[in-house]
């Protein structure tokens, strides 16, 4: 299995508090960057790519 590598969204707020944090690959893990241990979503690549372009419209 491959390591993940965690980083902060660029879409997250630069203020705090409301911070999410993705590893990207073949498949795209999120976190809550307050509540790392409790759960993940973890969605393929191409529908993560898809959310963003649906926010951004």
């Amino acid at each position: 299995m491959q390591r993940q590598h965690w980083h902060k969204s660029s879409y997250s707020g630069g203020s705090g508090g409301q911070c999410v944090e993705v590893a990207e690959g073949t498949a795209t893990h999120i976190r809550d960057t307050q509540n790392r241990a409790l759960a993940e979503l973890n969605l393929p690549a191409h529908e993560w790519s898809a959310f963003l372009t649906t926010l951004i419209r």
